[in-house]
């Protein structure tokens, strides 16, 4: 059984006029699509390496104690190289700006943006505040200081 979660206030800006609310895809989906607000005569590339701030049009109130994660969209990735270049992005339940996509393009091919496009995803989530608390002396675990990797990847030797 699902928890509730509080709704999400939306502000449509101006040139998010006529493009879709978020949305979800199907029944089970995590992530709620987010649209291009880019013009509609508008051409505007991501060359191979570089980076766009997209706009999606809207802004969004997540209730206190939520955030809300950009993340990439697989099918973009897969096909093109298009991810988001910070993900997950996360928009703060006290930001009150238009939410904007950061795409970079990782593939060999110049990448087109257009408008009313599937950018990314917004995933809504719990988020837990800890207290931090200064320690002189953590409590030992089997991993240790094992840092990048050293968990897995490689078989050990007999």
């Amino acid at each position: 059984m699902h928890e509730a979660v509080p709704a999400v206030a939306i502000r449509r800006l101006p040139h998010g006029e006529g493009l879709p609310l978020p949305a979800y895809q199907s029944a089970g989906a995590a992530g709620a699509d987010l649209f291009a607000a880019i013009a509609p005569d508008a051409k505007i590339v991501i060359e191979p390496g570089a980076r766009l701030l997209v706009p999606t049009g809207i802004e969004v109130q997540m209730p206190e104690g939520f955030e809300a994660q950009v993340r990439p969209r697989s099918g973009l990735a897969l096909q093109h190289g298009i991810t988001v270049l910070n993900a997950p992005g996360t928009i703060d339940s006290d930001y009150r700006g238009e939410i904007g996509v950061l795409l970079v393009n990782l593939g060999s091919e110049p990448f087109e943006v257009l408008r009313g496009q599937r950018i990314a995803q917004l995933v809504v989530a719990r988020v837990a505040r800890a207290a931090f608390v200064a320690s002189k002396g953590l409590d030992a675990t089997p991993r240790g200081k094992g840092g990048y990797g050293s968990t897995g990847g490689r078989e050990k030797k007999a």
